[in-house]
């Protein structure tokens, strides 16, 4: 039976997660999620009290695939992943950006979401994402970003978790009735903008952490 990971997104910029070019990919932050969550299992970020939107779906991914942060910066597919912040918000967002170098073997972070001002690395994002060398990801999943539906009870049972870190003891009755529930939605991929862009948005989009 599929586990179910439910978190918080506080900040959804499109960048953790990474709903862009038919994939999405958690890349960044959420370090336990990324460590434990195996094939099969359900990811699902709801929105944060702070902004309005408790309650509410941001995104729900079932992992199809995981892989080392090099895997991912080396494969094809996930090429255009890769961060240009002078690109469309699309591209400034990447979360393709972890990689070690060939000859010293430490971390190289490239300019991105997570980084400082003309690319500097920032240490802090940096070791916290890489403490865990696993990136997740899917092709099989519904993000909604700032339009997601009020997410409802499932046996009686609040899904939506409010504070720092996540819930994955859910029954296995809740979690098959939340995938019905989800999959019941009928859009499916891409279906809505991030709710950060609903703002004005600097030249450079902001550096933050998650």
């Amino acid at each position: 039976m599929p586990k179910l990971y439910s978190y918080t997104v506080a900040r959804d910029y499109g960048f953790a997660p990474n709903p862009f070019y038919g994939v999405c990919t958690l890349a960044a932050c959420k370090s336990k999620i990324r460590s434990a969550a195996q094939v099969g299992d359900w990811i699902v970020g709801t929105g944060a009290k702070a902004k309005g939107r408790d309650g509410r779906l941001v995104y729900a991914m079932r992992v199809s695939e995981t892989m080392s942060f090099d895997a991912y910066w080396s494969d094809p597919r996930f090429l255009r992943k890769r961060p240009d912040m002078y690109g469309s918000r699309k591209m400034a967002y990447g979360d393709n950006i972890y990689h070690r170098d060939s000859v010293s073997g430490q971390w190289r972070q490239a300019d991105s979401h997570h980084s400082r001002l003309r690319g500097k690395q920032n240490c802090r994002n940096m070791d916290d994402d890489t403490k865990v060398d696993r990136v997740l990801v899917s092709d099989d999943f519904i993000y909604l970003g700032g339009a997601g539906p009020i997410i409802p009870t499932f046996r009686g049972v609040n899904i939506c978790h409010q504070w720092q870190g996540h819930r994955s003891n859910f029954p296995e009755e809740v979690v098959t009735e939340f995938v019905e529930w989800v999959r019941s939605l009928g859009d499916w991929g891409y279906c809505g903008a991030p709710l950060e862009w609903s703002k004005p948005v600097p030249r450079l989009p902001p550096r933050e952490a998650c």
